[in-house]
């Protein structure tokens, strides 16, 4: 399996995307899962090379029609059950 880079987005790269991105790196250690985890702003999240990009409602609305790799919408960035799923929802991706 490929070592995915996945991008965390939030407004200007280094608040909420800083949590998210600390939860997710729990999540992939908790399911022996690697990945090359990173935080993005919105502004210049599209510019930056990943596989997958985890960004709130608000935000994934601006960029989800011109993004070229999957992005996945978070509606609650402290809810971890939430983002396991949809870490472990696009990792499911990867096998097919």
């Amino acid at each position: 399996m490929i070592k995915p880079r996945i991008q965390a987005v939030c407004g200007f790269g280094c608040g909420s995307s800083l949590m998210l991105r600390m939860t997710m790196d729990g999540i992939l250690s908790k399911h022996n899962l690697e990945a090359e985890t990173f935080c993005g702003d919105v502004g210049t999240c599209l510019a930056n090379s990943c596989d997958v990009i985890f960004i709130s409602q608000e935000l994934g609305e601006r960029i989800i029609d011109r993004a070229e790799v999957p992005v996945y919408i978070i509606n609650n960035f402290m809810d971890s059950n939430e983002v396991e799923q949809k870490v472990l929802e696009y990792f499911k991706t990867l096998e097919d």
